[in-house]
């Protein structure tokens, strides 16, 4: 009896109605994917095809062995139910993963495929723990933890919640669960489980690497890499919530210019439009569109314009979507997604014609009059209740295909301005799946608070996202929410997430800065209101000059900021790093969360405690650290203690390179 056998180039098992197959997906790396009673599915969620690899496949009869380049995996069938089990090695035979095998008398099963009402499965797959091991990615998660191993993660997104399920193991592997199902994972001491509440297959993606750099561009080979960022994107970004009419956003422009401050990006930020869904500007408030971005673009500043996913059901656009069947539906209930600023609901990304539709009303409102640059809003989507088994899309049910959604939006408005001839496509985002990056996906962290427990949370969300895929990313730098103009302690908290800021893949000032100011009608009704001031020279002189010289600092780094985008484009690099990433064989790098480097040769140490003036900062064996505000030289293995005066943060130079940066901060 043959449990194990090739098929083509691939190993499969087959018992009692199920599935599994391993195969080559790019180079040291395979894809497993199992099924009960049906047949496997060619999904393309986020893998992308690859050239075929021929592996090397030995078979018995209860015993099988595929090897494809540094990668082998073995299947063994034991017992007197023929269980199979997975193990995956390296090319020198070390052990990288196993399930969890069936615990002997406890007869537990490591795929298990539980049906739910009405056909498909709820899916639990359970692997070994390495004690030892140590694990990074799955995304943005709002907590103060670079190792994730022994967290529990919600595999859904909310607003600053962006579930990207790929993770990189010290132990020299990368895994991507590529399922677009609302589920959860563990990463417990005694087991990894990973669990989806409602899917049709198994389906992961392994691969094995000498390095973190070489798991990372065999990830980026196989899930897609971002477009060349653009010149404006290398800048400083200005933006608040929000700049409500025409003149008042041109005149924050025209000051950036008259003071020469480097600026390349001013935000026109939501409800600048009639009704949700409608995707233009309001006449009243913004009368000239081009006239405006014509003047902008004669000052060197580019328009990014907010877009929202929600229809509001008295939009003039509502319903001739609905007509269509272009929108989310509710499997219960009132047909209402959101009431913020008005009932609505949002268009359904996941359907092709949607995309087409939303895009096309961009492109006539918004790209015919200049504009090339969109800021995609509430892109997880936020629904006002997170009742995930509520809602319906064209691919399926949200439980089942729900994660899927932001990397879709993007995709919306990159197919769409591709196809308009737009090239280095970048759009900013609130949320992100797995290979949301090749669609130009830029994502900040969310409607984030402004305190320094949150500012701390930001540095491990961006560094795990780096590692999950996506290395454009970004915060509103001071926070989103809380924060108010003319509070000392506020922009204390302002300056030092600006000069973090400054190392971050994007420079962009955002907030709903207090107090608020209410914005009328000319008939007298009121409209969505507007925070206070957030321009550089809102905040007092002091901090002022501190943040203008931060600026100019970020515009010296451009020459050093574009090659990091060139190897993210390239190669798949991120942008920010953990320590391990550059220097792997330092046990205490992958130990280290509140310094990072900013590609190979800048090393950033923030200050994200409140009134906290020094701090020590580990410097890497194998090199010689210059600090760039002194030009004092360290030599690498060894923790120092630096000063860091409100105007400072710390951060040092690789082995000379970049030194014509020296005192420049």
């Amino acid at each position: 009896m043959e449990f194990i056998h090739r098929e083509n180039n691939s190993l499969e098992y087959q018992f009692n109605g199920e599935t599994l197959r391993i195969e080559p997906w790019g180079a040291d790396s395979f894809r497993v994917r199992s099924t009960v009673l049906g047949q496997l599915i060619d999904t393309d969620y986020a893998l992308l095809p690859q050239p075929e690899h021929v592996p090397h496949i030995q078979t018995e009869e209860y015993r099988g062995e595929i090897v494809n380049g540094k990668i082998k995996a073995v299947l063994e069938v034991s017992g007197w139910n023929k269980k199979c089990t997975i193990s995956f090695y390296n090319q020198k035979g070390e052990l990288l993963l196993k399930e969890a095998g069936d615990g002997g008398a406890l007869n537990k099963k490591n795929r298990t495929f539980k049906p739910n009402l009405g056909g498909d499965y709820s899916l639990t797959v359970t692997f070994a723990s390495a004690s030892e091991e140590k694990l990074y990615g799955m995304g943005q998660y709002q907590q103060d933890i670079l190792n994730i191993k022994n967290c529990n993660l919600e595999l859904a997104h909310r607003n600053s919640q962006a579930s990207v399920p790929f993770v990189l193991s010290s132990l020299g592997y990368g895994f991507l669960w590529h399922n677009p199902a609302v589920g959860r994972v563990s990463f417990g001491k005694n087991n990894t489980e990973w669990y989806a509440e409602s899917t049709k297959q198994m389906d992961y993606w392994i691969t094995a690497g000498d390095t973190p750099d070489e798991i990372e561009r065999a990830y980026a080979d196989v899930t897609g890499k971002v477009p060349m960022m653009p010149e404006y994107g290398m800048g400083f970004w200005q933006c608040k919530l929000r700049y409500w009419n025409q003149e008042q956003l041109l005149n924050v422009a025209r000051e950036y210019k008259k003071r020469n401050i480097p600026i390349n990006l001013i935000v026109c930020d939501f409800f600048h439009w009639p009704k949700m869904g409608d995707f233009r500007f309001d006449d009243e408030f913004f009368p000239d569109p081009e006239v405006m971005v014509k003047e902008l673009k004669e000052m060197g500043i580019e328009l990014m314009v907010s877009v929202w996913p929600q229809i509001d059901l008295k939009s003039e656009n509502f319903a001739e979507m609905q007509q269509k069947g272009l929108l989310v539906k509710t499997e219960r209930g009132v047909e209402i997604c959101m009431c913020f600023g008005g009932e609505s609901v949002f268009f359904d990304a996941t359907n092709p014609k949607a995309r087409n539709y939303v895009w096309d009303k961009c492109r006539k409102n918004y790209y015919s009059k200049g504009i090339k640059v969109f800021w995609l809003d509430e892109a997880e989507p936020e629904y006002t209740v997170y009742d995930f088994d509520n809602y319906r899309y064209f691919l399926g049910t949200n439980i089942q295909v729900g994660n899927i959604y932001p990397q879709l939006y993007s995709r919306t408005f990159y197919d769409g301005l591709r196809e308009s001839g737009q090239d280095n496509i970048i759009n900013l985002v609130r949320c992100a799946w797995a290979g949301s990056q090749r669609y130009g996906a830029l994502v900040w962290s969310g409607d984030i608070h402004c305190d320094y427990e949150t500012f701390r949370k930001q540095l491990c969300a961006g560094l795990n996202m780096g590692i999950a895929g996506i290395p454009w990313w970004t915060t509103d730098i001071g926070g989103f929410s809380g924060g108010f103009t003319e509070n000392e302690d506020f922009q204390k908290l302002l300056i030092r997430w600006f000069e973090w800021g400054t190392f971050c893949p994007v420079m962009r000032l955002h907030g709903d800065r207090g107090p608020g100011e209410k914005v009328y009608r000319k008939d007298g009704s009121e409209a969505i209101s507007s925070g206070s001031d957030n321009e550089v020279w809102s905040f007092g002189e002091e901090n002022y000059n501190i943040m203008v010289k931060y600026i100019r600092f970020r515009e010296a780094m451009r020459p050093y900021t574009r090659e990091l985008m060139e190897e993210a484009h390239s190669m798949g690099k991120p942008v920010m790093r953990t320590m391990f990433y550059e220097f792997p064989k330092e046990e205490i790098c992958w130990e280290l969360k509140d310094e990072y480097m900013y590609g190979s040769d800048i090393l950033v140490a923030p200050v994200m405690y409140e009134d906290m003036f020094e701090r020590n900062v580990y410097l890497p064996k194998g090199a010689i650290w210059t600090n760039v505000h002194d030009g004092k030289d360290y030599e690498g293995g060894q923790t120092v203690t630096v000063t860091a005066e409100l105007d400072v943060i710390p951060v040092f130079l690789r082995d000379g390179r970049l030194n014509e940066l020296i005192g420049l901060i």
